[in-house]
């Protein structure tokens, strides 16, 4: 085309639409794209800037996405951490409620001097309850001073004798006349005499007159309590008969002539006949309890279960125990006081015979049965059961309570409600079933408290677990922060020093319930302690999360001001540069006038 020539004109309009054009294409560009960099030729030096802040926001924000994560492990350790919480709360409800409770199992015991041995050996055992493995013992008796009788000889069955008896053949009411006098009566070394009137005629005597006379007379002398007076068994003459035991005769020596022979048929010195009688038998009392041994006490055992069972009835402090083949009886009590034998047979405590009453002789060495308040102010204060049980009076009755969730077997007692002092029988007193329930509840709610710890977690980062959460705060990794419980140990019931298993026995003692309960509140402050560390790390996290977020903007907003096109100037330039165009076409048509003018001028 270098044939070709172009006017000075032309050619300077042609090279300035060039240029319009070419600057056309670059606004157009800007326009399209939005940017004034759009590649290293445009500005390098703002492109590589440009392209270096966006590269870092890039970066951060992908950490972004790490820190959002991470936010929400916290927040699902920090659930777990307020449900713990709350259980913990719960437990701690528990064990007050146990701490609260008292109802504790009772028994009440009689103690009878009736029911123990006084041999020394009478004792209480507790077995059970919260005595574990120890067996304390309770001595029941104790060595002091009190009153006693023993018996004069060695112990034998009273005997079946025949009954002295003196009994009238004559019919009254059929006699001829009799005539009157003194009737003497011999029984036993002793003796009493009776003055009888004359009778002019018998016929039609009432016999119950003379046998009342007779008795009346003896009823009157040392013979009261060995002889008696009646009817005949055919009613129609007198009987005089034994009362007693002294195996003797009666006789009516010493009477006027004949007349004892006109009412029993037998001459003034002549003995009257001893007939069979009824069983022999002791009678006496003890303080005013009556007491009667029989022919079937036939042994020294038989007679001591006699006596005893007859004061038992009475509510006697005495007792009776053998005194090697001898009865003693004596005070069984602390408290029983003075002794008195009195009856018939008091003279069998006695070397003196057909004494009445037999009063006690003071030992200072009798083992004598406590009395319900000794024994209460011993359990209560013994090194060994102080706490563990309690012991009250419970009208006179030693009342045991169970301070345990065991139960408790109590040695020395037995199902009827009586103290014996035996190793061979035992009373059982429930524990208490309150605290028992409550020990369950317990560990129900720890089993608990360990699932929510293994159930906190978030996309497979549990922090109550002991797992480590790392957040990265910057692109280059030079800032971040470790998260994870204290020492990276777990949240537990273990780790928090709660007990693993809590068993019924763990709830007997109030000082027990307290230790927990303090282990409890170890437990609370520590959860609560953890949930503040979680949640300053969280509010780290947060924070950083916030800048990020304005760091990232931040950088966009400097790369954009050095690539991105001012839309409104790039419009005004585009606006003016087609303006330009348009004056250069019309200048460039009038150039080419002119050349056709200068082809006209040629025509």
């Amino acid at each position: 085309m270098s044939d070709i020539n172009l006017t000075k004109a032309v050619r300077q309009n042609l090279l300035t639409l060039q240029g319009t054009a070419s600057m056309m294409a670059k606004t157009q560009n800007k326009l399209a794209t939005g940017n004034k960099v759009n590649s290293a030729l445009d500005n390098p030096s703002n492109f590589f800037t440009a392209a270096s802040l966006n590269s870092r926001a890039s970066d951060l924000g992908n950490l972004m996405d790490s820190m959002a994560s991470g936010i929400k492990t916290i927040e699902a350790a920090d659930n777990g951490l307020s449900s713990i919480t709350k259980t913990l709360e719960s437990m701690q409800s528990t064990l007050r409620q146990a701490r609260q409770d008292k109802s504790f199992e009772t028994a009440s015991f009689g103690l009878s001097p009736a029911n123990v041995s006084l041999d020394g050996n009478d004792k209480l055992k507790m077995i059970g309850g919260a005595f574990g493995t120890d067996t304390p013992e309770v001595n029941l008796t104790t060595t002091g001073k009190g009153q006693k009788v023993v018996s004069d000889q060695n112990y034998s069955a009273p005997a079946t004798a025949a009954k002295a008896k003196a009994e009238g053949s004559i019919d009254l009411d059929a006699a001829t006349a009799i005539t009157g006098g003194t009737l003497k009566i011999n029984y036993a070394g002793k003796s009493v005499s009776v003055t009888l009137s004359s009778i002019s005629s018998a016929a039609g005597t009432n016999s119950s007159d003379i046998a009342s006379e007779i008795q009346q007379a003896i009823a009157g002398s040392d013979l009261a309590d060995k002889l008696q007076a009646s009817d005949n068994t055919a009613g129609t003459g007198v009987m005089i008969e034994a009362i007693g035991n002294d195996n003797s005769a009666i006789d009516f020596t010493g009477s006027d002539a004949g007349i004892a022979a006109a009412y029993f048929g037998t001459a003034a010195t002549a003995s009257a006949t001893n007939t069979a009688g009824s069983s022999g038998k002791y009678e006496f009392s003890v303080n005013g309890t009556a007491i009667t041994l029989d022919s079937t006490d036939t042994t020294l055992t038989s007679a001591l279960k006699t006596i005893n069972d007859t004061l038992e009835t009475a509510g006697s402090k005495f007792k009776a125990v053998a005194n090697g083949s001898k009865i003693q009886i004596q005070g069984a009590t602390t408290d029983a006081g003075a002794l008195q034998i009195t009856g018939t047979d008091a003279d069998l405590f006695s070397s003196t015979a057909d004494v009445t009453s037999v009063a006690g002789t003071q030992d200072s060495a009798l083992t004598l049965l406590k009395t319900v308040d000794t024994l209460v102010a011993e359990i209560n204060n013994g090194s060994e059961t102080k706490g563990l049980i309690k012991a009250s009076n419970d009208n006179g009755k030693l009342r045991i309570q169970n301070l345990s969730t065991q139960d408790l077997q109590v040695q020395g007692t037995n199902d009827s409600g009586q103290i014996t002092g035996s190793n061979s029988s035992s009373a059982t007193i429930d524990g208490n079933s309150v605290r028992s329930g409550l020990a369950d509840q317990f560990n129900e709610l720890r089993d608990q408290l360990d699932k929510l710890a293994d159930d906190a977690s978030f996309n497979g980062i549990n922090l109550l677990r002991g797992d480590k959460l790392t957040i990265t705060f910057n692109e280059t990794g030079t800032s971040s922060i470790d998260i994870l419980a204290k020492d990276g140990k777990s949240v537990d019931s273990t780790e928090l020093g709660v007990p693993t298993t809590l068993t019924a026995k763990d709830l007997d003692a109030d000082t027990d319930i307290d230790s927990t309960l303090a282990k409890v509140k170890t437990a609370l402050n520590t959860v609560r302690s953890q949930s503040s560390a979680f949640g300053s790390n969280l509010s780290v996290v947060e924070n950083r999360q916030d800048f990020s977020k304005n760091m990232i903007n931040t950088l966009q907003t400097g790369a954009g001001n050095l690539t991105l096109a001012d839309m409104n100037e790039e419009a005004a330039n585009m606006v003016a540069l087609q303006t330009r165009q348009s004056l250069a076409t019309s200048s460039l048509s009038m150039a080419n006038s002119a050349d056709q003018n200068v082809l006209q001028l040629l025509r």
